[in-house]
């Protein structure tokens, strides 16, 4: 069974289409449960995806950088934290923006010059797509795991860390990338690292 959304007393929390009883739900001020979308039907690309909060990161496939989220859409809903953490702030389809916000993802693989690679210009190409419409904040969709932006440079954009796990758990570590785990961590032994967390139980979600 999924568990439930608790909704606040704040009118402007409600979305449209909540006050049309349609299935969209608008999130709680400070809920600290739901921050996994475990109550979907097993075929929906959603399920089992964790929300994405401010102090996540993303990357460009065009870029070398992985700037964390700015969250300008509100300031009203933090995923898994019982206090105002500006770190936790849920991330929606209308956050645009990066930190740092001059040139987030460093150079940029298509503009290529005879010194080297030129500066990141991003500049978004309209919203996030794959964004959870079942859950808003504002009437602004939430952004999972699998959430993409296009940028108008050409770039795509993706979820790397979702931000809610201080470390990768039991249950991804089996499946990440080695040689990428290696780039983001280089002192660090994945594989080693691999048998030490697989001994250990999953850890906790903030």
């Amino acid at each position: 069974m999924g568990k439930t959304i608790i909704l606040p007393e704040d009118p402007d929390f409600y979305t449209k289409d909540e006050e049309t009883n349609s299935e969209s739900t608008s999130a709680s001020q400070n809920e600290n449960e739901n921050s996994i979308i475990e109550n979907e039907n097993s075929d929906n690309e959603h399920k089992g995806k964790f929300f994405v909060i401010q102090k996540g990161t993303c990357q460009c496939n065009q870029g070398f950088k992985f700037p964390n989220f700015k969250v300008t859409s509100h300031q009203k809903h933090y995923w898994n934290s019982h206090e105002s953490d500006n770190d936790f702030l849920a991330v929606t389809e209308d956050d645009l923006e990066f930190n740092p916000k001059v040139e987030p993802f460093g150079k940029c693989k298509l503009k290529p010059s005879s010194s080297g690679y030129l500066p990141c210009a991003f500049a978004p190409a309209g919203k996030w797509l794959k964004a959870y419409e079942k859950v808003k904040i504002m009437e602004k969709s939430c952004l999972t795991e699998i959430s993409e932006l296009m940028c108008a440079s050409g770039g795509k954009i993706t979820i790397l860390k979702h931000g809610q796990q201080s470390e990768l758990g039991k249950r991804n570590v089996g499946k990440a990338n080695v040689q990428e785990q290696q780039i983001l961590n280089p002192i660090i032994d994945f594989d080693q690292y691999r048998e030490e967390i697989e001994k250990l139980d999953e850890p906790e979600v903030y």
